[in-house]
């Protein structure tokens, strides 16, 4: 999980095949997490990161950088970070198991939407029209997904699942601000030590939620918790091996293959049939993602020829 030194692409397929992998792997944890069912999110957060723990110090002792990986100048911004990131674990978890799993996957997708209104806002990024039309088009596939829920809470219906959305689209929100504060982080933190840092502060943190109650568990709930651990700390691991393969805009755009994964599992394995709202509003907001990567990638090429054009010849 080192970052690659010279940030050059090793090989695009094998950056998609690990990126695939990844999202296989968060997809069963999410799935993990739906068939523990609804226990107290911070129960859920506690064993979710304890457990993923386990594979990432595996993989850093073997390439024999765990020691490098545990030193940090800036431990609070780490403890910011896993806090924001804590608080948006714990309301993805309640959400799905208040919400069918595609809807619940698709729905995260809001959060790169968020990131950019928030990287206008507060990293004083320019944002220019055609992203901003792209965030808009993928809100409107948010409100597609969404509205069936929100509106049948007005008739006592569904109070459940309308709870379940809120949760997921305030996830979302955090996990963007935890993505603007992981953007500081890796200007001056090594990427084992960024992932490291937030599943043991994420361990801690829902620690604290113990005395306000955690529900007994069947040995079979407690099972898919571990196994969700483990999933979690698999898939960061293959996450970032993947970007060590390949350009990030070469591989972001096969994070919404979770959406197939998504119905398919969620079929099969909890009985979710995807309404037409979630097949169309995810479509809609996967395309304005996708437009918003490769957007980003274009820009991306003309920052790096103008530095070429203004960089002097030795």
């Amino acid at each position: 999980m080192a970052d690659d030194p010279t940030g050059s692409s090793v090989s695009p397929l094998t950056g998609i095949a690990l990126k695939v992998g990844s999202v296989t792997v968060f997809v069963a944890m999410a799935s993990f997490i739906k068939a523990a069912g609804p226990l107290p999110a911070g129960q859920m957060v506690f064993f979710r990161s304890l457990f993923a723990i386990f594979p990432i110090i595996a993989v850093l002792a073997w390439r024999h950088e765990l020691r490098t990986a545990f030193s940090t100048r800036h431990p609070w911004s780490h403890v910011a970070r896993g806090t924001v990131g804590v608080c948006a674990m714990g309301l993805g978890f309640f959400a799905l198991t208040r919400l069918p799993l595609p809807e619940a996957i698709v729905l995260g997708y809001a959060k790169p939407l968020i990131v950019v209104v928030f990287s206008a806002l507060f990293l004083k990024e320019t944002i220019r029209i055609f992203r901003w039309s792209a965030v808009v088009i993928g809100l409107v596939g948010v409100i597609i997904v969404s509205w069936p829920k929100l509106t049948a809470a007005g008739d006592g219906l569904g109070a459940d699942e309308t709870l379940g959305v809120i949760a997921v689209l305030a996830s979302a929100t955090l996990a963007a601000v935890a993505m603007l504060l992981v953007r500081r982080l890796v200007t001056t933190e090594k990427t084992p030590t960024i992932v490291l840092w937030f599943s043991l502060t994420a361990t801690g943190l829902s620690l604290l939620t113990l005395p306000f109650g955690w529900s007994p568990m069947h040995a079979s709930q407690a099972a898919f918790l571990i196994a969700a651990g483990f999933c979690g700390g698999f898939g960061q691991i293959m996450l970032t091996e993947s970007y060590r393969h390949a350009d990030v805009s070469t591989i972001a755009p096969f994070e919404y293959t979770s959406m197939i994964l998504a119905i398919i599992i969620g079929f099969f394995a909890f009985g979710d049939v995807p309404t037409a709202e979630t097949i169309v509003g995810g479509t809609v907001i996967v395309a304005a993602g996708i437009f918003i990567i490769l957007r980003e990638h274009r820009l991306g090429l003309e920052r790096a020829r103008s530095r070429k054009v203004v960089t002097p010849q030795g």
